[in-house]
């Protein structure tokens, strides 16, 4: 199999992860998902890591910055994408979530002082008029969603955009993506954990049964869907992976035509938005 096909599989992962949550949170809270997801993650990857390399490994200076982005991703950004997913729909939310490449940048440019390229403004202007197209609608249009909502996914591409900065950091020290996504996710699902016990908040994340056959599938393909992408980073060169891997909303447009049609509607707009919303992303990330 080509190393190009994995970044894809991710990206198709992705896309059919939003469409579980999309059906699933129907009958249930997306909390349930979001614990199922990091549950199951943090079981592959630590089962991975130990299998695969001595746990001394995880005793590295990097754990700190890999302990640092679990605190938002997937902890906070996930939940975060999760609610955007069920209050705006799978076709708007999830081409939202595609400008963490964006927020990455601003974050370097402030805080690490870089000089952004011609490409690189170009792209934020792509990200600025695909957002508004993506959340465009008529004059007296009846909606179910507002545009308040944006929020949510928009908050999950800045927070996984500053987890990034964090574990771009821990790998400088330890180049190990398998061992990073072990302790961010480890992290964030302790973090949950302890949350939900001093809240006594665990009957929230306990699915219906009505949900059970989305948000069980959910937590596998998510976790499968992480692993790829690690595993296409260590296939391939980074600067032809991330492009691919950010796909998704073109996969999740898709597959919310197919499967969403009863809960959603994707219109012209909407599909433009997504594709200015991507060559923004791809010119940010290639450049």
């Amino acid at each position: 199999m080509r190393p190009e096909i994995v970044p894809f599989l991710s990206a198709m992962g992705w896309a059919v992860d939003s469409i579980l949550v999309r059906k699933g949170a129907r009958t249930s809270s997306v909390l349930s998902a979001a614990f199922l997801s990091y549950l199951v993650t943090t079981i592959l990857m630590w089962s991975y890591v130990a299998i695969n390399f001595p746990l001394s490994i995880v005793r590295s200076p990097a754990a700190f910055y890999f302990m640092a982005s679990g605190t938002l991703q997937p902890l906070l950004a996930r939940i975060f994408l999760y609610i955007g997913i069920d209050r705006l729909g799978v076709a708007r939310a999830m081409p939202l979530r595609g400008v963490g490449p964006l927020f990455s940048v601003a974050i370097a440019v402030v805080f690490l002082h870089e000089r952004p390229v011609i490409p690189v403004y170009l792209g934020a202007l792509f990200i600025v008029a695909g957002g508004w197209l993506v959340l465009y609608r008529k004059d007296g249009a009846s909606s179910e969603w507002r545009l308040l909502d944006a929020v949510y996914p928009l908050m999950a591409a800045f927070l996984a955009g500053v987890s990034q900065n964090f574990r771009r950091a821990g790998l400088l020290i330890l180049p190990n993506p398998f061992v990073a996504g072990a302790v961010t996710t480890g992290t964030s699902l302790t973090i949950f954990v302890v949350y939900l016990w001093i809240k006594r908040q665990f009957p929230v994340v306990i699915p219906s049964r009505e949900s059970l056959p989305y948000f069980g599938p959910t937590a596998f393909v998510s976790a499968i869907s992480q692993l790829l992408v690690f595993t296409s980073l260590n296939l391939g060169e980074v600067s032809v992976m991330i492009p691919l891997l950010n796909t998704t909303p073109l996969f999740s447009l898709l597959f919310s035509a197919i499967f969403l049609k009863d809960l959603e509607k994707v219109t012209l707009p909407v599909v433009l938005g997504a594709l200015s919303l991507l060559g923004g992303a791809l010119l940010i990330t290639v450049r």
